[in-house]
């Protein structure tokens, strides 16, 4: 996939810059009209499109435009900018995209349809899970219990049963775990999904999950695995990616920088406290997928999230990412195959 703009989101943009540059204030006959080699005609209804030299808008191209999609009631109307809702996505816009511009265009025109389902759906499943496993077992502890015998959770003395290399997401060890992962799925995986929608955000997500068990399986052979700290970190990883190629036009960017390294430290430092300390009672649990977890959203953020123009460097960046990521994990792959 194209580190460059979506063709929605440059249908967006396009007709921003569209109305920026035609649209002229309504004269005495109510009509909007300018030139340019010709008559531009211009809808004159709030919430359509504008015609450029006899040609519209097209329907397919007005259902591309997805979450970038204009909003039913005009600019300043009823239901506007005073909106609870819309404030939300003004503060979102301000944290998630570079772009002034953009950020303007995204906070007056974002109608969350489709809405943001992934992230939702994910931790509902998680919570599920660990409520299922709480209630069966008669007991819940800040670091457990850890369910050793599920069908789901990886084992390194069962690496043949693949699905186990994704769906150890759904199991957490203790609820300190379950709810770092679900506040940090919530406070940043939702608004980056509202931004970049729930195809790209699950893409990282689960680049990030995957990265987790192979990592584990190649740097701590011998531990179980459980939770989603892998597509957590990789949410983290690539927004941090966001905000350091976008340094100088991100507001607050040190404040941020400081802010997800010091977080990721606490959790990652308490993992590793953890898997050592607990080691002697119980089966011990990776921290591993934190950091390949991690390493995935550096490099998958930067292909997928990336929504705007790319300069020659960032480009080469964008491969480099793409090779970094496709090596580790056929290196991984192969890894298990061969020493099974």
């Amino acid at each position: 996939m194209s580190g460059k703009r979506t063709r929605s989101f440059k249908i967006a943009v396009h007709r921003r810059d569209e109305r920026d540059i035609w649209q002229q204030p309504r004269g005495a006959g109510g009509g909007n009209c300018c030139q340019r080699h010709g008559t531009l005609s211009a809808a004159t209804t709030p919430g359509r499109g504008y015609h450029g030299c006899g040609s519209s808008s097209s329907a397919a191209d007005e259902e591309e435009e997805g979450p970038w999609r204009r909003p039913g009631v005009a600019e300043g109307g009823a239901g506007g900018g005073g909106s609870l809702f819309r404030t939300m996505v003004r503060a979102i816009a301000t944290e998630f995209l570079p772009d002034g511009r953009d950020r303007k265009y995204y906070a007056d025109h974002y109608t969350c349809r489709p809405p943001p389902l992934f992230v939702f759906v994910v931790t509902l499943i998680e919570l599920g899970f660990f409520t299922y496993y709480t209630v069966t077992t008669g007991a819940v502890t800040p670091t457990g219990p850890v369910p050793i015998d599920s069908f789901f959770i990886y084992r390194p003395d069962k690496r043949l049963q693949v699905w186990r290399f994704v769906f150890y997401m759904v199991l957490h060890a203790g609820w300190i775990h379950l709810l770092f992962n679900l506040l940090v799925q919530m406070l940043v995986g939702l608004p980056l999904e509202m931004v970049h929608g729930s195809l790209r955000i699950g893409t990282v997500y689960m680049a990030g999950v995957l990265a987790g068990s192979l990592g584990t399986s190649v740097f701590d052979t011998d531990v179980y695995l459980v939770g989603a700290s892998g597509g957590v970190y990789a949410l983290l990883a690539a927004h941090l990616a966001n905000v350091l190629l976008n340094y100088n036009q991100m507001q607050f960017g040190l404040v941020r920088l400081v802010g997800v390294f010091l977080i990721a430290s606490a959790d990652v430092g308490f993992a590793v406290y953890d898997r050592y300390a607990a080691e002697p009672h119980g089966p011990p649990v990776s921290y591993v997928a934190h950091l390949t977890g991690a390493l995935a959203g550096l490099t998958i953020g930067l292909l997928v999230l990336k929504n705007f123009e790319q300069k020659l460097h960032e480009q080469l960046l964008w491969w480099v990412a793409l090779g970094v990521y496709a090596a580790c994990t056929l290196f991984a792959v192969l890894f298990n195959i061969f020493n099974y």
